[in-house]
């Protein structure tokens, strides 16, 4: 993890951690240094959710990227998986999403996006970083700033929304099966999926049900989306849905919730399409890739069903280079980030809601019995802020308590302490046989935490 970057991009709150010199400055390098590499104007494409502050980082983006010559192109309010999309297949040099996924509005974030649709290496980060810190050192030079573009040299800005709807159109042509009279319920998060999502249900012949799909700007995963799935749940089970998916900010996470109103969560959504393409011969390498927080019950039905597995650190972004390493076909996170290589490049919410939807259609059953198979395991995560987390990590009484849970489980479950990638937070989670044993042992180490004075 970087000086401003984690795994999933500078994120922070708006004009405080993460301001508007920030972001122009994030512009400014990108323009000169893909300018460079190609030897002439280079073309960057941006997207943004429906934060209020996301306009604003568009425009400090857009002028760091024309000052240093760059052309930038305009989604406007789009996914993160679209912008990957349009990267990949119209040829831009790299491509940037402001949002800060499933965050509060007034956090945001700046994704970064590599030709190839690809989330961007860390050597070009920590070039950025390098150049915000005003230590660059590059292309056999240092410099504390680079030069900006003069006269027709000066980057233009173009509107490229005919790119997000290319992107639409793509997913439509995705589905294998009519969606007719499936009763489809999506909660939106009154995000960056508020108009597309229904727009590909509809076109797909679904009776479509949409809530959180009126962004004011402040409201974006308030009490809506992925991270706050009750609310889809009564919807599903109040209006007698087959189905719902909700997405989150940026809708590169997708959580279904079955006709009973269950949670299908991404664990569940592994299972049923790592099964589904087993079954039809075409589960690559026979293998799922997961992350270290995807619970026991999934690997009790993989081993079940035959499947191999792999485990990676928590991220998407993890997850894909295994995938692409090994050559795996899906991979995921429990969060609901699922990314089907074949398609995709990064986790796509709407593209994970359309495989279900094949799933159920092609096997004729509902949600519900794709996912009885999988006996998922109680699992409690909390998570404590702190004012360092390597501090907090290497706390010899905390790793003596994590220990001492662990030694407590034994084989009947399990305890995992991390950073988060995006916060100054400890996440603790544990996996046991009852809910009151997960709670238990969580707050035993949370306790040591706060006892030797990690909190902020």
């Amino acid at each position: 993890m970087g000086r401003y970057f984690g795994t999933d991009g500078f994120r922070g709150e708006a004009n405080k951690n993460l301001t508007v010199e920030h972001a122009f400055k994030v512009g400014r390098f990108l323009g000169w240094y893909y300018g460079m590499l190609k030897g002439g104007k280079c073309s960057v494409v941006i997207g943004k959710d429906t934060r209020r502050s996301s306009y604003m980082f568009e425009y400090s983006l857009v002028a760091g990227l024309t000052a240093s010559g760059a052309d930038a192109y305009l989604l406007h309010v789009t996914t993160t998986p679209s912008v990957s999309y349009v990267v990949r297949t119209d040829g831009f040099d790299c491509g940037i999403m402001i949002s800060a996924s499933h965050n509060p509005y007034y956090d945001n974030g700046i994704k970064l996006i590599n030709g190839n649709g690809e989330k961007m290496d860390e050597k070009t980060i920590s070039y950025i970083e390098d150049y915000m810190d005003g230590k660059l050192e590059l292309f056999g030079e240092k410099m504390e700033e680079i030069p900006y573009a003069v006269r027709e040299n000066v980057g233009c800005t173009v509107d490229y929304a005919a790119g997000r709807n290319r992107y639409v159109g793509y997913l439509i042509s995705l589905a294998v099966y009519s969606f007719k009279n499936v009763r489809v319920g999506l909660d939106c998060a009154n995000g960056s999926s508020w108009q597309i999502a229904k727009n590909v249900f509809d076109a797909l012949g679904a009776k479509t049900y949409v809530i959180n799909n009126q962004p004011d700007g402040t409201n974006i995963n308030n009490n809506a989306g992925s991270t706050h799935i009750e609310v889809l749940q009564k919807f599903v089970k109040e209006n007698n849905l087959d189905v719902g998916f909700a997405y989150d900010g940026d809708a590169d996470r997708c959580i279904a919730v079955d006709e009973k109103g269950n949670v299908i969560d991404g664990d569940l959504i592994l299972y049923i399409y790592g099964k589904y393409l087993k079954e039809r011969g075409k589960l690559l390498n026979n293998t799922v890739v997961t992350t270290v927080m995807s619970n026991f019950g999934l690997y009790k039905a993989f081993d079940e069903a035959g499947i191999d597995y792999e485990k990676t650190a928590v991220g998407d972004k993890y997850v894909y280079e295994n995938m692409v390493a090994n050559g795996h076909r899906i991979g995921g996170e429990q969060s609901g980030h699922i990314i089907f290589s074949k398609y995709a490049t990064t986790g796509d919410g709407i593209l994970t809601s359309l495989k279900l939807m094949e799933v159920m259609l092609a096997k004729k059953m509902p949600l519900s019995k794709l996912a009885e198979p999988v006996n998922i395991y109680p699992q409690v995560l909390k998570n404590i802020r702190v004012h360092s987390k390597p501090e907090a990590q290497n706390d010899r009484e905390v790793q003596a308590a994590v220990r001492e849970v662990s030694e407590l489980l034994g084989d009947t479950g399990r305890i995992l302490v991390r950073e988060s990638g995006t916060e100054p937070v400890i996440r603790v989670m544990v996996e046991a046989e009852t809910e009151s044993l997960c709670e238990k042992y969580v707050n035993r180490v949370l306790e040591v935490i706060r006892a030797n004075g990690h909190e902020a």
